[in-house]
């Protein structure tokens, strides 16, 4: 099984995400996409598996210093990944994929699931 976490370093969840990954001995590749970039496919991609509303993060500093204008703008999952390419902070932490799977968030639980499958 192929693993990518997508992420950026200093982001608690994908801290505590890569912590578990480690201690697991799971073999993963991490994508830092301030780094790295995100590509339209590749949110595409997610978007197919995960709900626009899950993939956007509108909890974060990223999302409260939006202009209430540019906020009300994302209405569908189109606006949603056009703000995604635009400020891929915005995207929630971490997206774990695995071959044919995409879990977006960290938790003990979740990834224990996620990995029986």
């Amino acid at each position: 099984m192929t693993i990518t976490l997508y992420g950026i370093p200093n982001c608690d969840q994908v801290k505590k995400a890569r912590t578990w990954l480690d201690e697991l001995g799971r073999s993963y590749h991490f994508h830092d996409f301030k780094k790295a970039g995100v590509t339209p496919a590749l949110i595409d991609g997610w978007l197919q598996q995960v709900d626009w509303e899950v993939l956007l993060n509108r909890k974060g500093t990223t999302w409260r210093k939006l202009p209430d204008e540019r906020k009300a703008a994302i209405v569908d999952a189109d606006s949603a990944a056009a703000l995604m390419l635009e400020s891929p902070s915005i995207i929630k932490r971490p997206v774990l994929v695995s071959d044919a799977a995409v879990h977006v968030g960290f938790t003990d639980a979740a990834y224990q699931q996620f990995f029986k499958k």
